[in-house]
């Protein structure tokens, strides 16, 4: 059975102010191009594709989204997990990923 690769990345968190308040981490552009590459094919509605992500202890299942102009995907930082793992504006954070297949 085949097993996707763990990604590991360490980037800061941004925030989009339209209607609400949103945080995200973008992916590097390098290991985006790896995972359209691989898993493209897997992309749901705008383009989304399915994730399990782990933040210091916690752990959920979300989805990657991806930013056209910048060719990147990004992650968004639901409130419950910012406040289980203090996680602010501009703070460096490290994430798991594991893409849902």
């Amino acid at each position: 059975m085949f097993q996707p690769p763990e990604y590991l990345i360490e980037e800061k968190v941004w925030v989009w102010q339209g209607k609400g308040v949103w945080h995200f981490v973008t992916i590097p552009k390098e290991i985006s191009e790896e995972i359209k590459k691989m898993f493209g094919y897997l992309s749901a509605q705008w383009g989304s594709l399915p994730v399990t992500l782990t933040v210091g202890k916690t752990t959920w299942k979300t989805s990657l989204f991806p930013d056209t102009k910048s060719e990147c995907y990004f992650i968004p930082i639901k409130a419950e997990i910012r406040k289980k793992e203090g996680i602010k504006e501009g703070g460096i954070i490290q994430i798991s990923i594991q893409i849902l297949v």
